[in-house]
């Protein structure tokens, strides 16, 4: 049978956008309507609120990424820039520079010098930017993947704490809301840290303890600002 390995490294750009967005969401329209609640406002403001903030989250989660992305993008296609034309300039120079990369990565010279010339005939481009920038195929930057990946995902994270408003009685919404959305940042946690290969428990922990810091501290100025009063 071939032996067959399920490497993670190419989902890395659109699940960092996925994970950040649906746990912004969660997070961020969670303790929104946890402080508007605790400030004692009647459902329709708790409403509105919530669905102002899934709309406007999900739009600026669409243009953070598309725009912090894009940065990246420039910044590689400068690189590459750069590099094409030291490599039109100065090929003997850039020939040994990839020599020196694979003599320095353990093979011995005689044999790292034939790796280079035969990458380099290959497509010279593409060995340098591998092997002397960092740029690969898998982690190059897609502004717009990252863009629609944290739009929706915040959208769907939003939506979880907002649906619960329609069915949690009024009288425990501050707690109920904070448990759906702890609840939910778990299952995200783990499910994250089950995509990355990183351990459940402990990715589940770790946004539920920040999210819970941050709900508390929503709901404690909630009852700073009753509007009951």
């Amino acid at each position: 049978m071939a032996h067959i390995e399920h490497h993670r490294l190419h989902r890395s750009n659109w699940l960092r956008a996925a994970v950040l967005g649906a746990n912004d969401g969660i997070v961020s329209t969670a303790s929104l309507l946890i402080g508007v609640a605790a400030a004692g406002s009647d459902m329709h403001t708790i409403l509105l609120a919530g669905v102002a903030a899934l709309v406007a989250g999900a739009m600026s989660m669409a243009t953070g990424e598309y725009v912090s992305v894009c940065s990246q993008a420039d910044i590689e296609a400068a690189d590459l820039a750069q590099e094409s034309a030291a490599l039109r300039d100065h090929p003997e120079e850039e020939f040994s520079e990839l020599c020196e990369i694979y003599v320095n990565r353990g093979l011995e010279r005689e044999l790292a010098t034939e790796v280079a010339r035969q990458l380099m005939a290959h497509n010279a481009l593409e060995a340098h930017a591998r092997d002397e920038i960092g740029i690969t195929d898998s982690g190059k930057a897609r502004p717009l993947q990252a863009a629609l990946a944290s739009a929706l995902a915040f959208t769907i994270g939003a939506a979880l704490p907002l649906s619960a408003v329609l069915v949690l009685p009024f009288n425990t919404l501050t707690w109920g809301l904070a448990a759906v959305a702890l609840f939910s940042l778990a299952l995200l946690g783990a499910a994250a840290a089950r995509s990355g290969g990183a351990p459940m428990l402990k990715g589940a922990l770790r946004v539920c303890f920040w999210s819970a810091l941050a709900m508390a501290l929503s709901a404690i100025i909630g009852r700073l600002f009753n509007t009951s009063i």
